[in-house]
């Protein structure tokens, strides 16, 4: 016998159900790092999400987009990525999310130089205490979707998208009767999007409560921080 497992052999004797317990994370920690290691981007679909209960469906991406009011899309110039938030809307019969910035600048030079882009929004809840590090989190509802951008350069398209903007916003009020149409002239000065969807993943965690450690892990967390956050 070999003298490394002469001595697991012993140490398993001496330690018992401490040692299997060891051996068992061990395992699991190992098999965690390899499969980090193995995570290839260009292999793993783009929209792919690793916990499978907090996947939510199609039908809930375009409530939740239609709800939402600030999206965040990230462009980038040359290696340097640039994150813009905005207003936006999004459209089921096209498939499309718009949105507006100035006539000129850098969403708009990005945009021009580079089609690929990512949109996210996001809407937050309460902070979920609990006494393990890890295991602290928040209540967070989320859509993040991949595509290509232009820039919508026909005016009756900006027109009809700008529209679609206010509706979203101020649809209780109606252009022409309680406010002035969009001119010409406001044309000029903005810059519309779309970025046409290819894939996108939507992902919600509104438990009431973060997980907890065992009795024998740590002490339950004092019930006033569950009220305090």
């Amino acid at each position: 016998m070999e003298a490394h497992q002469l001595s697991t052999l012993l140490l398993a004797e001496r330690w018992g159900p401490f040692y299997i317990l060891a051996s068992q994370f061990e395992r699991s920690f190992n098999v965690k790092e390899e499969r980090l290691k193995q995570y290839d981007p260009s292999v793993t679909p783009i929209n792919r999400q690793r916990r499978a209960k907090n996947v939510m469906d199609d039908k809930w991406i375009v409530q939740f987009l239609t709800e939402v009011q600030i999206g965040h899309i990230a462009t980038r110039w040359g290696e340097q990525p640039f994150i813009n938030p905005s207003t936006f809307w999004y459209s089921p019969e096209k498939h499309e999310i718009y949105f507006h910035s100035n006539a000129i600048g850098r969403v708009r030079a990005n945009s021009q130089m580079h089609p690929e882009v990512c949109f996210e929004s996001y809407r937050s809840g309460r902070l979920l205490p609990s006494n393990i590090p890890l295991e602290k989190s928040m209540q967070y509802e989320a859509v993040v979707a991949f595509g290509t951008i232009r820039v919508v350069e026909d005016h009756a398209e900006k027109r009809d998208y700008l529209q679609g903007l206010l509706d979203k916003y101020f649809g209780e009020m109606e252009s022409g009767k309680d406010y002035r149409p969009i001119t010409e002239d406001e044309l000029k000065q903005t810059s519309v999007y779309a970025i046409a969807v290819d894939n996108w993943s939507g992902k919600r965690n509104w438990k009431d409560r973060a997980d907890q450690g065992e009795a024998d892990e740590w002490p339950p967390l004092d019930e006033k921080w569950f009220d305090h956050y």
